[in-house]
C-alpha cells in the first residue's frame, strides 16, 4: 500500500472527484497407492500408481483459481515481526493465503525471502499472493527477468505452495515507477503471463489496479505526462486531457486471456481529508467501492466504474479483496479502535457478502502496524494484535469463509 496513494485519491477527488490449500495433486509410489483419494476442491489429493517400479514420488500443485464455493480469508503479514503461525494461533484459524512482495527482476535477497514465506505458507496450506513490484521499470522485466521468475514460481510451487502473482499493482495510479504507462504495462504482463502459464502450472495470474476514486491521482511522481503518448492514450473521453472523466481501469487491462483473477485493495482511511481522525465507515463503503458507487464527503464517484461487474462477473474472473483494514491512529482523536475496525470487519466478514459478491474468492485482511506518511504517525491496522478487536473479528468470521488446512498433504 503506497504511502503517497491516500494523499492522491484525495487530491483527485478534490480536483474532479483490495491455498489452493495446497490443492496438490500427487502420483504416489506403489507403496502409497492404497491411499484414500478425496475432493481436491478442499484440498485434497489424489493418488495412483504410475506403473513404476521405483521409490520416487512427484507432487504437483493446482493453478489456484480459488475455492468451489466461499472465499479463501488470508493475511497480509509484517513478515519482519510476524509470522503465519502466529497468527493462526491468535486468531484460532489457518490463514488460506499469505501475501508476499519482491522486486522484479527478482534480487537474490528477494528470491530468499520468497522461499521462506513459501515454505511458511505452506505448512499452514495455504495459498501465496506475491507482489512484484518493477522497481527498476518496466523496460527491465525482459526475459531474463520473466526466465528467472519461471525458475523461482517452479522451486516454490515444488515446495507445496501455489502462487498468485499480481505483477504491477496500482498500476493506474502516479506513485509507482511502473505506473501510467498502459502500453508498456500490458507488454510487460503478458510476457510474465504467456510465461507462467505455458511453464507454471501451479501458479495464476493476478491484474490489481487502484481504486479508480481520485483518478488520475494528479501529482504523483510518476505521472502521465500532460500531453505525452501516455496520457493521449489514456484520454478515454478525448477531451485533450487525462482528467476525472477517463476510465481509470480499462487502458490497463492486458486481456483475458493473460489474467487468471482481477484484484483490488479497499483500505478505509476516513470520510473526508485530510485523514487522521479515527473515523467509523459509513454503511456499505466496502461493497459501493468495489461497484464503482461511492459517494464520501459530499462528492459523487459515481463515475468511477463498477469494477466487480465489469471485470468479475462480465469475464467469470474470481475477484480477490488483495488487501484491506480500517485506519486506527492510537492517541489521534476520534472513536475507539474497536468501533473504527469492527465497523469495517462486519463489512469485509458479511455473513451475505457472497450473497452480493459471488465471484469474491480471496479477502486478506492488512495486518500492520506502521508509520503512515499520510497522518504523520503510526496506524494500526492490526485485527488480532488486541484482545477486544481479535474477538470481534473472530465472531464475524462468517460460513463462507475457507482456511487453510495445515494437514493436507505437500509436495
Amino acid at each position: 500500500m503506497p504511502r503517497l496513494r491516500a494523499g492522491l485519491l484525495a487530491l483527485g477527488t478534490a480536483l474532479g472527484t483490495a491455498l489452493v490449500l495446497t490443492l496438490a495433486s500427487c502420483s504416489a509410489s506403489p507403496d502409497d497407492a492404497a491411499a484414500p483419494s478425496s475432493d481436491p476442491s478442499t484440498g485434497g489429493t489424489t493418488s495412483s500408481d504410475d506403473g513404476g517400479g521405483g521409490d520416487v514420488s512427484t507432487c504437483e500443485v493446482r493453478r489456484p483459481l480459488g475455492p468451489d464455493s466461499g472465499a479463501w480469508l488470508g493475511v497480509s503479514l509484517d513478515w519482519d515481526h510476524d509470522t503465519p503461525a502466529k497468527y493462526a494461533a491468535r486468531l484460532g484459524e489457518h490463514p488460506a493465503a499469505v501475501v508476499s512482495s519482491a522486486s522484479m527482476p527478482l534480487t537474490d535477497a528477494d528470491v530468499d525471502n520468497v522461499d521462506g514465506a513459501a515454505r511458511l505458507a505452506a505448512e499452514q496450506g495455504a495459498v501465496l499472493l506475491l507482489t512484484l513490484e518493477p522497481n527498476d521499470g518496466l523496460r527491465a522485466v525482459d526475459s531474463a527477468a520473466v526466465d528467472a521468475l519461471v525458475k523461482a514460481l517452479q522451486d516454490w510451487n515444488a515446495a507445496g505452495a501455489p502462487v498468485v502473482v499480481r505483477f504491477g499493482p496500482d498500476m493506474n495510479g502516479s506513485w509507482y515507477p511502473w505506473g501510467q504507462q498502459p502500453k508498456r504495462f500490458k507488454r510487460a504482463f503478458r510476457a510474465v503471463a504467456d510465461a507462467v502459464h505455458a511453464d507454471v502450472p501451479g501458479s495464476a495470474t493476478m491484474w490489481a489496479p487502484a481504486y479508480g476514486g481520485g483518478y488520475p491521482f494528479v501529482g504523483g511522481q510518476y505521472e502521465a505526462i500532460p500531453g505525452g503518448r501516455a496520457a493521449v492514450s489514456l484520454d478515454r473521453d478525448l477531451v485533450g486531457d487525462l482528467g476525472p472523466e477517463d476510465d481509470p481501469y480499462a487502458p490497463y487491462y492486458p486481456g483475458d486471456e493473460a489474467v487468471d483473477w482481477v484484484g483490488m485493495s479497499l483500505f478505509h482511511w476516513g470520510t473526508v481529508y485530510p485523514w487522521g481522525e479515527n473515523e467509523p465507515p459509513a454503511r456499505g463503503k466496502l461493497v459501493a467501492q468495489l461497484r464503482g458507487r461511492y459517494a464520501a464527503g459530499g462528492v459523487d464517484e459515481r463515475r468511477t466504474p463498477d469494477f466487480y461487474r465489469l471485470y468479475g462477473e462480465r469475464r467469470g474472473k474470481p475477484v480477490a479483496l488483495v488487501e484491506t483494514a480500517a485506519l486506527y491512529a492510537p492517541g489521534n482523536e476520534g472513536a475507539t479502535e474497536t468501533r473504527v475496525k469492527s465497523g469495517w470487519i462486519r463489512q469485509v466478514l458479511a455473513p451475505d457478502l457472497l450473497d452480493r459478491l459471488p465471484q469474491l474468492k480471496l479477502v486478506d485482511w492488512f495486518e500492520w502496524n506502521r508509520y503512515e506518511q499520510e497522518i504523520g504517525g503510526r496506524v494500526d491496522w492490526t485485527a488480532t494484535r488486541r484482545p477486544a478487536v481479535r474477538q470481534t473479528y473472530r465472531d464475524a468470521l462468517p460460513g463462507w469463509a475457507v482456511f487453510g488446512d495445515p494437514d493436507a498433504p505437500r509436495c
